[in-house]
């Protein structure tokens, strides 16, 4: 039966009643007071907020080297393919080719040929230093 009769009189509750009551209001206070301490340190809410932002700029930075390094082999690739058409292109034409085409644009355009050789040396010079990392 409960704690009630049909007429409206309540029962006594028994010593043991009693006692587990007691118990389980004092577990939920006890939990209230560790809810509400916990809230009230301020010091141990700003330092798990600090942890949860240094673990969140780490990830950030995980994910940035990582972006950083794909678009970098990205250009090394498209750097090799470039250097590989090039000289492919610098086997193709003989040093007399070049400075017969040189002299033949020396005339129809402004830029002197000493700087036509100094960019055909130069590209020659970044072929072989390519070349040479390949290895």
């Amino acid at each position: 039966m409960s704690a009630s009769d049909n007429n409206g009189n309540t029962a006594k509750p028994s010593v043991d009643e009693l006692r587990a009551e007691i118990q389980q209001t004092r577990s939920e206070l006890g939990e209230t007071v560790q809810a509400l301490a916990a809230k009230a340190d301020v010091k141990a809410r700003a330092k798990d907020q600090v942890e949860q932002t240094k673990q969140k700029v780490k990830n950030q930075a995980v994910e940035a080297g990582e972006k950083v390094r794909v678009a970098a082999v990205a250009a090394t690739d498209k750097v090799r393919a470039v250097a590989g058409q090039a000289s492919e292109k610098v086997s193709e034409t003989s040093p007399r080719d070049l400075a017969y085409q040189a002299k033949a644009q020396a005339g129809a355009s402004p830029v002197p040929l000493s700087l036509i050789f100094a960019g055909v040396a130069a590209v020659v010079g970044i072929i072989l230093i390519v070349r040479g990392s390949r290895r």
